[in-house]
């Protein structure tokens, strides 16, 4: 019987203890605790409210429409822009519109940092503290090419929040975001790095940060911070097909954010390198038609424009670029970003394939076009182009007998905020009309521009791979509207 007892209780020992081990296997690992990282980050993020007057639209067609009708893909979420004044929006006279955003303070005498489409025309741009002082705030700068504006408050002493390193962030680590989504101020909501080095169709200067973190209107412009509470991004848009959240955010690397603040608090402006090319991803098709046994890579050169520093150093259509400086470019991607990082004036090294053969070419990089004639803010003054949002480079002779046009100018670069972006433009475009006009050169581009009334829509007669298109264009007023 003893012996019994002794079998029965060493059986119930072993039952014990597996049981206890398939618990403890069962236990979820301790998730993140985000209370001491809000503690000390909530007092360094602001909300940002800005006002604008424009001149009332007429009602056309589409009024009335909900954004949710709308078919944009990447939308920036800075909030709905709230208009008052007389309903019906028809005739003469001006509205106000409102709209929300958030940002966070990088230095104790008032240097604030959001994205430049929160603050993008505005006349007046009010700073709530989380002590719920407002403060107005002045623009020093924007740059739309990367989202990034820098804005100034009068007032010392400033919480200020932790600046990480972006470029150490990998996918899979907890995240968290501090915004005002909708308006509620100082709303915290955390996920984890889905995906780095994210390019968007729009955006080829930024590696975005994709993450799952929980992103909605007036969470634009507010820091993305890992868990050592420092700043690793700048929440700029979302994927959505519905106007809201959908699992998909991207943030831009604070990296990239910090040194257009500096070059904004230092000169007003952004300059970023140039090569004046029109380029293509390679397919595996391509790779092998340009005889690249190693597969597809680097960037394909569509075009060279005009007197553009690729063109002084030889540069030709058919070159594949891949390498700037020794840095590999396995993407197309990452060409403009190498290249944007270039200091106007410096030179660079391109390691190139042509016809087979690797050659090794320096390149003088020059300045961005229109950069040239940028003031603080990132205005252009009175230029007509602006009103399009895009750079174009001329067309010489055997340009245009290869595409079978008798005149045109080149799209090199688009302003994703811009009318042009708007209405479909892409880089590389051949601009061949525009409100029945010819366009033979830059010049008589921005003169014909500057012809067209403010909110008018105008057919523009486009070459596209070889084959023409109109696109209807609408075409805003100098005041940004």
């Amino acid at each position: 019987m003893q012996r019994i007892t002794r079998q029965l209780s060493l059986w119930l020992m072993v039952v014990l203890a597996a049981v206890t081990l398939q618990a403890q296997a069962a236990q979820p690992k301790d998730l993140p605790d985000f209370t001491e990282l809000v503690k000390q980050a909530a007092p360094g993020v602001v909300n940002i409210s800005t006002t604008r007057e424009v001149q009332r639209r007429s009602m056309g067609p589409w009024s009335g429409q909900g954004q949710q009708e709308i078919p944009e893909i990447f939308r920036h979420f800075f909030g709905d822009q709230i208009p008052f004044g007389p309903p019906g929006g028809q005739g003469g006279g001006s509205e106000e519109r409102h709209s929300l955003g958030s940002g966070f303070i990088i230095s104790q005498d008032g240097y604030i940092l959001t994205n430049a489409h929160v603050v993008d025309g505005a006349d007046e741009i009010v700073v709530r503290l989380n002590d719920r002082r407002e403060l107005k705030a002045e623009l020093v700068g924007a740059d739309k090419k990367t989202d990034v504006a820098l804005l100034k408050v009068d007032a010392n002493d400033l919480p200020t929040l932790n600046i990480g390193n972006s470029d150490r962030l990998e996918v899979g680590e907890w995240v968290a975001a501090i915004g005002s989504p909708f308006g509620f101020d100082h709303s915290v909501t955390a996920g984890i790095v889905s995906a780095i080095d994210r390019t968007l169709p729009t955006d080829a200067y930024v590696p975005f940060i994709q993450t799952d973190v929980a992103i909605n209107p007036g969470n634009s412009g507010g820091p993305l911070f890992n868990l050592d509470g420092e700043v690793v991004g700048i929440n700029s848009q979302i994927f959505t097909r519905s106007g809201g959240f959908m699992g998909l955010s991207f943030a831009i690397p604070i990296s990239v954010a910090m040194d257009i603040a500096d070059q904004l608090r230092e000169s007003g402006h952004v300059s970023r390198g140039w090569l004046g090319v029109v380029i293509q991803p390679v397919s595996r098709d391509l790779a092998e038609s340009f005889g690249l046994e190693d597969g597809p890579r680097g960037a394909l050169i569509a075009d060279v424009a005009e007197d553009a520093p690729a063109s002084k150093a030889g540069l030709q259509a058919g070159d594949i670029i891949v390498a700037v400086d020794g840095q590999a470019v396995d993407e197309s991607t990452t060409l403009p970003r190498l290249i944007g990082k270039v200091a106007p004036g410096e030179k660079v090294e391109l390691e190139l394939l042509r016809n087979g053969e690797q050659l090794t070419k320096t390149v003088t990089v020059g300045d961005w076009p229109e950069e040239q004639q940028a003031s603080a803010g990132g205005a252009q003054g009175d230029d007509p182009q602006s009103r399009l949002g895009i750079a174009v480079s001329a067309l010489n002779d055997d340009q245009l007998e290869r595409l079978g046009i008798e005149n045109g100018v080149r799209i090199v670069d688009i302003d994703p905020s811009g009318a042009a972006a708007a209405a479909g433009f892409k880089p590389g475009d051949v601009i061949v009309s525009l409100d029945q006009k010819a366009i033979e050169s830059p010049q008589q581009l921005a003169d014909v521009v500057g012809q067209v009334a403010s909110d008018r829509v105008v057919p523009v007669r486009l070459v596209r791979d070889g084959r023409s298109l109109f696109v209807a264009l609408r075409l805003g007023g100098n005041d940004k509207e």
